[in-house]
């Protein structure tokens, strides 16, 4: 917890960590509400009708104890790997706080996943289990015979085939279980993150990341938690900014939290939700929160809404949105910024002064982050380089799954590099100016081209192909690709749109490629790499 202090530069030089002996995200985020106050509200479920129901922390201790039951009596335990393939409810809560107490690790999967990149993730980690519904069961079963370690499938909507019933399988079960004592670098959470090259990679995490994650959350949420504080993001859980981002920290301060699944972002919609049900708190990334800014008066014409902070991250926030929430929403919204191997190390927080435009913020207590040069030193103040993260951090990643020389190249020194280019100023302020990498930023998810890439080239038609970022208003970018067709094959718009809905279809409705362009061939090095930002320049 940060002291009271409202001086930014005293709550930095106060601060202090205190990481236990032992500890247990599962334990901290339930069971620690809901001995003493059982009937505690923890999430508020609405269904796309409207209709809501809330489970306490009480129901939730006793839903997680029967499904840890279940998994350890299915042999599923300590090390493990459990899938959790759902969009936003009370069984996502339960399944990650089951998967702590086992002492397990949780792999939280993205509903928007088609059927390669789920095939890769769930091959790749190893999963024992998966807990879905029947849309995720029928984008799994063509994949069965890829996984042979998956032993054992569990359906949120009910028994269907192989698959056991989520909550007839947990009315079975008893509702004691002795969670695992895990100490915090005892992993917990395995979250895939893209990069430039090679396939996606798992960043594995400790049950402390959740601790780490507390001082930002605090701050951007100014002061978190104050009476009547009620949490929700749009953010899919799946994501480190929808689950550490919004979920877990409210959980671990006893906060309800708003669940609730939108097949697309409607803005309406949102502001709806959030008035109806009281929310007070919200973390949405920038894309979305442009999407906002196309409803006029918003509280006028939703009386009931009564914000009192909103954070954003994912992408650069942009001063025009930041003066937009003065005047729409009568509040700042505060900027945070992170990576899934180390989230929530930047931010801003109105209340203490701690804001300026064009700024992602300034490092938080606790938080060693500066712009270094490629020899790991630092920076002068305006100096451009590469924003980096030192470690030991509570909330930095163990290491990617499985690849040793990956997490090694990740590192200079003690610095952990983000592949950001930034600037710090002479007051600390940082200033993201752009990626030294490839990645690409839409809609605040970071897309690796390489996934994109070896999707197309699975296209009968596709000789070869490239994908890159455009600048785009609404998304900060779009994904554009340059394909190189085999003979035979001519390019047209009925080709382009085929190949999009290919690349959708198998990957995720943010990753296809919203543009795309025939080309009779791709730039390349002598080595026979291709020259990305010759192809940026062209998009």
């Amino acid at each position: 917890m940060l002291s009271a202090s409202r001086d930014f530069d005293r709550l930095r030089a106060e601060f202090r960590w205190d990481i236990p002996a032992r500890y247990n995200i599962g334990v901290d985020v339930c069971d620690r509400w809901a001995l003493p106050q059982p009937d505690r509200p923890a999430i508020i479920d609405v269904a796309p009708g409207g209709a809501s129901r809330v489970m306490t922390f009480g129901a939730m201790r006793d839903a997680s104890n029967r499904l840890a039951n279940l998994l350890r009596s299915r042999g599923v335990g300590p090390g493990d790997r459990i899938g959790i393939l759902l969009p936003q409810s009370s069984e996502v809560a339960v399944s990650h706080v089951a998967a702590y107490k086992l002492g397990a690790i949780a792999l939280p999967l993205a509903v928007l996943f088609g059927a390669d990149a789920l095939a890769y993730r769930l091959a790749d980690a190893g999963v024992s289990a998966l807990i879905t519904n029947a849309a995720g069961l029928a984008r799994v079963a063509p994949l069965r015979d890829q996984l042979p370690g998956l032993s054992l499938l569990v359906s949120i909507d009910g028994p269907d085939g192989p698959a056991l019933g989520f909550h007839e399988a947990l009315a079975r079960e008893g509702a004691e279980f002795a969670p695992l004592d895990t100490t915090p670098d005892d992993p917990a959470l395995m979250i895939y993150t893209s990069g430039t090259t090679g396939p996606p990679k798992g960043a594995l995490h400790g049950h402390r990341v959740l601790l780490g994650h507390l001082p930002c959350f605090q701050l951007v949420h100014e002061f978190f938690p104050q009476p009547q504080d009620v949490m929700w993001t749009p953010a899919d859980w799946a994501w480190a900014g929808g689950l550490l981002n919004g979920l877990l920290p409210s959980l671990h301060f006893g906060v309800p939290t708003v669940a609730r699944k939108f097949e697309k972002f409607d803005p309406d919609e949102a502001y709806g939700l959030m008035a109806e049900h009281k929310v007070r708190n919200i973390f949405v990334p920038p894309t979305a929160l442009r999407m906002l800014r196309a409803v006029e008066n918003p509280r006028l014409r939703y009386p009931g809404l009564n914000l009192r902070t909103v954070a954003s991250a994912g992408e650069a926030l942009g001063v025009e949105t930041l003066a937009w929430g003065r005047d729409a929403l009568g509040l700042t919204i505060n900027e945070a910024y992170g990576q899934t191997e180390c989230n929530l190390v930047l931010g801003s927080c109105a209340a203490i002064g701690v804001v300026k435009p064009g700024s992602i913020g300034k490092a938080i207590p606790g938080h060693d982050v500066a712009v270094i040069r490629p020899d790991g030193s630092r920076c002068e103040p305006g100096e451009l380089g590469q924003i980096a993260v030192k470690r030991p951090d509570p909330v930095m990643f163990l290491g990617y799954w499985n690849r040793p020389e990956a997490t090694r190249d990740k590192f200079i020194g003690d610095w952990m590099t983000t592949g950001d280019q930034g600037e710090c100023d002479a007051q600390g302020y940082v200033r993201f100016v752009g990626r030294d990498d490839d990645v690409i930023t839409s809609a605040g998810y970071r897309i690796g081209p390489t996934e994109i890439e070896d999707c197309l080239l699975r296209h009968p038609a596709v000789a070869n192909a490239a994908a890159v970022g455009k600048p785009d208003a609404l998304r900060t970018e779009i994904v554009k690709a340059f394909v190189v067709l085999k003979p035979g094959h001519a390019g047209s718009p009925g080709l382009a749109h085929e190949i999009q809905l290919f690349v959708r279809d198998r990957l995720s409705a943010h990753e296809y490629p919203r543009e795309i362009a025939f080309v009779p061939d791709l730039p390349l090095t002598t080595t026979g790499k291709v020259i990305r930002r010759e192809l940026r320049a062209r998009a």
